[in-house]
């Protein structure tokens, strides 16, 4: 009896495929076609994905896109924006022809690195790959009664959760209608945080992408002021923390316990099993806020393949040199942080 045959190719530009549930849900929505096409739509980025097929059915898939910026370099990467996502297999065998079609691929457009983002568990990479771990995400396991989380607080944690619930706050989920501002809440309180951010034409681009998936939550002041803003969105049983902020003159009112305890309540009740808060660097502020709420920590797979001599990227805030930019991003006006603020984030997808 023959053993199967494997084999790996690049899909045409316009070919359309449909990936089998486990791999679809593997891939997580980053890694999907609405994804992909709404990101390159908005940031003109090459798409490339590619197949390993056993005897003619799918065993893997490997989404990638091609950033060339003339700050942050020029590489091949999954889940553009994204935590994790865009690499799916059923088997170490399929895995490992996804990656050696995706290094040959980096080689043959002479990028400098190639980035896959997953959720590996306990994995190692091949060889000619190495892991850089810096980043987890951070999965809390919603019940029907939300309650029953709260009870798993700390007691400062429920204090501070239930502060929050008399400052007067209210929250709107919605989408479209949302737009101005979620885009608002967000802009501003990334500018606070010495981050770029997209305009708000990509947020758009991604709530028609996504359609009702994605859920816009905006969260107001006593008196109707902006107060902070995410961007949630579902596949299957589990929800996903885009992004998620607060403006800085209210979080000493525990804000950002009340918009995270909001979004809990609402997809307890709408049946999700699990809502995943994004992704943190390890050792982070964000993760010390994220482990408040008693999620499962999960490390993520970052692995290379550094091509042609080049070095680890280290495109995060622990580089010293991201910290001067940090410092003077939060001091420049918004009318220069608003027109630039896409053309850098786009380097760092």
């Amino acid at each position: 009896m023959n053993a199967p045959t494997l084999q790996v190719r690049l899909l045409e530009k316009n070919e359309s495929i449909g990936l089998p549930e486990a791999l679809a849900c593997s891939a997580g929505f980053v890694g999907l076609d609405p994804w992909t096409s709404f990101v390159q739509g908005v940031y003109d980025f090459p798409v490339y994905r590619i197949v390993s097929e056993t005897d003619g059915k799918l065993a893997g898939w490997l989404a990638l896109v091609r950033v060339n910026h003339p700050v942050f370099g020029d590489y091949l990467a999954t889940s553009p924006f994204g935590s994790y996502g865009g690499f799916a297999y059923s088997s170490v065998v399929a895995r490992d022809a996804l990656l050696e079609k995706a290094r040959a691929l980096g080689n043959d457009l002479g990028v400098e690195y190639v980035n896959v983002r997953f959720e590996a568990g306990e994995e190692a990479p091949p060889e000619g790959w190495i892991q850089h771990p810096v980043y987890c995400t951070y999965l809390v396991d919603l019940a029907s009664d939300s309650n029953r989380l709260m009870s798993l607080y700390s007691s400062d944690h429920r204090n501070h959760i239930r502060k929050s619930l008399k400052k007067g706050f209210t929250v709107k989920f919605g989408h479209l209608d949302l737009l101005d501002d979620a885009y608002e809440a967000l802009a501003r309180s990334m500018h606070e945080l010495g981050s770029p951010y997209h305009s708000k034409a990509y947020l758009r681009a991604m709530a028609q992408a996504l359609g009702g998936d994605l859920e816009f939550v905006v969260v107001y002041g006593a008196r109707g002021e902006l107060t902070g803003a995410g961007v949630f969105i579902s596949q299957g049983e589990r929800v996903t923390n885009l992004h998620a902020n607060i403006l800085r003159r209210f979080r000493a009112d525990y804000a950002g316990e009340f918009l995270y305890w909001s979004v809990i309540e609402r997809y307890c009740h709408k049946g999700f099993k699990v809502l995943d808060l994004g992704r943190s660097l390890i050792g982070s502020g964000n993760e010390i806020f994220k482990l408040k709420w008693k999620p499962r920590k999960q490390q993520l797979a970052y692995w290379y393949a550094l091509l042609q001599g080049h070095e680890l990227p280290d495109l995060n805030q622990k580089n010293p040199k991201f910290q001067i930019a940090i410092w003077l991003w939060k001091r420049l006006p918004a009318f220069i942080v608003r027109p630039l603020g896409p053309f850098l984030i786009k380097g760092v997808a």
